[in-house]
């Protein structure tokens, strides 16, 4: 059982944490950064839990919106198991090479094949692609981007310290559950989107966006609005 009574320490005042083995390193440190990151992770996908319970019709017992409310349970479901296992992905950042405490459990195959399972399921029920998709629609839609691209970030400094320590730094199983947790997200995203009737946010080509004019006139016409009612 965990128990913590004090969080303030002041062992970090300068500028150095300790990791699982007891060693200690720079809070700049890439392993640091790493462990930094799988919190930011975590708290992207809180996010992502309290869009959930903001959605409206989450409270309705059945009528036409149903669908929120069994489009929340999956989700929440997800991220009941997704953040506990983005937590000990943060444990076992946090420990360098040869210093896991015995007993200490790590993710496995099978937690990175259910991510590539819940994807299929997912794409069961979405149309392919016609378009790049970009960031945004209702919060719990741009909240689900928000994770992915925290992710890939994580990915980003994992493969980073890997190149710096050596192989043994990060093993390869980490990358493909943290690869393929960002898909997942961009998935679950899309598949929300569908659930829920929300149209997704679409990238238009450069030719196809129209001239360049930017918004100074809808600028200049709600200004004029504004000046024309102040007027009365």
């Amino acid at each position: 059982m965990v128990r913590i009574t004090r969080v303030h320490t002041g062992t970090g005042d300068d500028g150095t944490t300790g990791l699982v083995d007891g060693s200690r390193r720079s809070k700049g440190d890439l392993r640091l950064e790493g462990v930094g990151l799988c919190d930011e992770v975590n708290a992207a996908f809180g996010s992502v839990r309290a869009a959930t319970l903001s959605l409206d019709g989450w409270h309705d017992d059945g009528g036409p919106r149903s669908n929120v409310r069994r489009t929340g349970q999956v989700v929440l479901a997800a991220l009941d198991r997704l953040q506990s296992e983005v937590f000990d992905l943060g444990a076992e950042v946090a420990t360098p090479p040869g210093g896991m405490p015995e007993g200490m459990m790590v993710l496995g195959q099978e937690h990175a094949d259910v991510l590539l399972e819940e994807m299929d399921e997912m794409l069961e029920e979405l149309p392919p692609l016609t378009s790049f998709i970009l960031p945004g629609g209702s919060p719990l839609i741009a909240s689900f981007h928000h994770v992915r691209v925290t992710v890939r970030r994580l990915e980003r400094t994992l493969v980073a310290l890997r190149e710096s320590e050596g192989e043994p730094a990060v093993r390869s199983l980490v990358l493909v559950y943290v690869n393929r947790l960002s898909d997942w997200c961009f998935v679950m995203g899309r598949w929300c989107a569908l659930r829920l009737g929300e149209d997704e946010v679409l990238w238009k080509p450069l030719g196809r966006r129209g001239s360049e004019d930017g918004i100074s006139k809808m600028l200049r016409l709600q200004r004029q609005h504004d000046d024309d009612v102040a007027g009365v």
